[in-house]
């Protein structure tokens, strides 16, 4: 069979598979690592040509996280970068931890447990990419700090790898990690000064035509990646690196859409290479430490991270939703094993109970952050012991105010103006530590708090509100607002935001006096303008001073505008 034929059939089989999800409702990864079991070895066997879809599905892993890159803006690195590596540091830690001494209670040698140990503390880059990029979740506060963490891990991983190759090739790890760190610094100044002072030339020069800068972006996405392998780093931190230093390109939205179909395809086989490497010998032996382990996976590592990130200072919604999004070992976890098979420290039966873990918390997993919302409101009680109380709460909840607003993020700034002039009463409620600390900062009246807490809800005196203004862009979150507010003030007006028709409609229905939809906002704000200064050349430059001197002043308090505004 040729290689052209045997992809053809793997391909059929995936859409096939991924019809039967859609109809069942359930996540297309699902129905793709099933393909993959399919194609196997136990079933059908049809891959057989594996270094080709290999080196496919490494190129889906290098354009998705390439992707991910142009949406990581050095100023939204630094928004988490602290509760990140403390959150993900201690997850590896203590996660480490907790599935040694298991491992070692399942009568596992204490060098087959460290390896367990280890593999089992990395979450799925790929994984948790893919599904919070199908969520429209990757501009959200969980999502960055769970982004954060994995770059964590990842670094983590890749010195692991280093050491077992090290010791496989009898060389000193230490003085190869030293030199790997040289080489990794070496590699942050060259990408810090090509972003700064080269790319924006280079940028400005390949978009004069669509199909240059596509290719331009390929060229350098995968250059960088390759780069970045040749010493001795991952083709996935390569990638990673290669978008942001893109992201500050006035074409990286441009870029990043062109480039998701492409990603789409060779991203599929990665999981279906990944499901055809399933093993299942030695099953009946590995069923019972399967289950345990994938349980503490399941549920020791999300609560690592939610108890981590709530001691931080966040709330409890943020705190779940991100260690839920860790709860699957990665990719690197079976490269790991395979490694340590390989140097002869441990047996081919754990790469296989690694294997089944693998495919037990990916499955779960995947259901877990599709369905976090759900889960979240099962657990929303009792997950209050993992919040950090704020002490001013009680003082500013007591006040009456004629404005809440409800989330400060880009939009919500205009808003705080508005107020100021009315010279009315308002606070600023929000989930968010930073921008509690920068309202601090600038003497803003605020309140910690998230407007999915329906306990939350009812400690505001909404009964004597004259207005409630949300920015917040959930329709689920806004019709809770207005359900609350109406329960108790008929009079008061409520604006809302939304992203589609369909839900402006449903807020409006709700009892929202105006919705905000703001893609239509700008043409009809646009429109106005010209009717009111119709040719009036001059009028139309003093209108160009002003929005300069505005958007030069939104950009120095660090506010750029994303490609779909989801962030509080």
């Amino acid at each position: 069979m040729s290689v052209f034929a045997e992809i053809s059939i793997i391909i059929a089989i995936a859409a096939a598979m991924a019809g039967v999800m859609y109809l069942l409702r359930q996540p297309l990864v699902i129905g793709h690592i099933i393909t993959g079991l399919i194609v196997g070895p136990y079933f059908f066997n049809i891959v057989r040509t594996e270094e080709v879809i290999n080196v496919f599905s490494e190129l889906g892993i290098a354009l998705l996280l390439f992707i991910v890159g142009l949406g990581l803006n050095p100023k939204l690195i630094k928004e988490v970068g602290k509760v990140s590596i403390i959150a993900g540091s201690i997850q590896i830690f203590l996660t480490s931890l907790a599935v040694y001494g298991a491992c070692r209670l399942l009568y596992f040698s204490h060098l087959s447990a460290v390896y367990i140990a280890i593999a089992l503390a990395f979450s799925s880059t790929i994984i948790i990419v893919k599904l919070l990029s199908d969520k429209n979740d990757l501009q959200k506060i969980y999502s960055k700090i769970s982004l954060g963490i994995l770059l964590v891990q990842d670094i983590v991983a890749m010195l692991a790898l280093i050491i077992i190759s090290a010791m496989a090739n009898g060389r000193q790890a230490a003085s190869l990690v030293g030199a790997i760190a040289v080489q990794g610094i070496a590699l942050i100044i060259l990408a810090g000064f090509l972003s700064v002072y080269v790319l924006p030339k280079l940028s400005l020069f390949f978009a004069r035509s669509q199909e240059f800068l596509f290719l331009f972006a390929i060229a350098w996405g995968l250059g960088f990646a390759t780069l970045f392998n040749y010493f001795g780093f991952s083709i996935e931190i390569g990638a990673l690196a290669a978008g942001i230093t893109l992201s500050m390109s006035p074409y990286h939205l441009e870029i990043s859409a062109r480039m998701k179909p492409l990603r789409d395809f060779f991203i599929i086989l990665f999981f279906i290479l990944l499901g055809s490497k399933m093993a299942f010998a030695d099953i009946k032996f590995l069923i019972i430490p399967t289950v345990l382990l994938s349980l503490f996976v399941l549920l020791i590592k999300p609560f690592i991270v939610t108890a981590v990130i709530g001691l931080m200072g966040y709330k409890k919604k943020v705190s779940f939703s991100t260690g839920i999004t860790l709860a699957q070992i990665s990719e690197f976890s079976l490269i790991f094993i395979m490694l340590g098979v390989n140097v002869g420290q441990i047996n081919e039966s754990i790469l296989s109970l690694i294997t089944f873990i693998g495919l037990v918390t990916i499955t779960l997993s995947t259901y877990l952050i599709m369905y976090t919302e759900k889960i979240y409101n099962l657990f929303q009680k009792p997950l209050s012991v993992f919040e950090r109380k704020n002490a001013e709460e009680p003082a500013a909840l007591r006040e009456r105010y004629d404005i809440i607003l409800f989330g400060h993020n880009r939009i919500g700034y205009d808003f705080i103006n508005s107020f100021e002039k009315l010279k009315k009463k308002f606070i600023v409620i929000d989930y968010d530590p930073r921008i509690i600390k920068y309202l601090e900062e600038k003497n803003i009246t605020r309140c910690y708090g998230d407007a999915d807490d329906v306990e939350f809800l009812n400690e505001l005196q909404l009964e004597k509100i004259k207005m409630s203004v949300s920015t917040i862009p959930e329709f689920r979150t806004n019709a809770l607002i207005i359900k609350k507010i109406r329960e108790k003030n008929s009079q008061a007006i409520i604006v809302s935001i939304s992203h589609n028709i369909k839900d402006a409609e449903n807020l409006y229905e709700l009892g929202a006096s105006y919705v905000i939809l703001p893609h239509f906002l700008g043409g009809q704000y646009a429109s106005r303008m010209i009717s009111k200064l119709g040719f009036k050349k001059s009028e139309y430059a003093k209108e160009k001073r002003s929005h300069l001197a505005y958007l030069e002043h939104r950009k120095e308090i660090g506010h750029e505008h994303p490609a779909n505004e989801k962030n509080r």
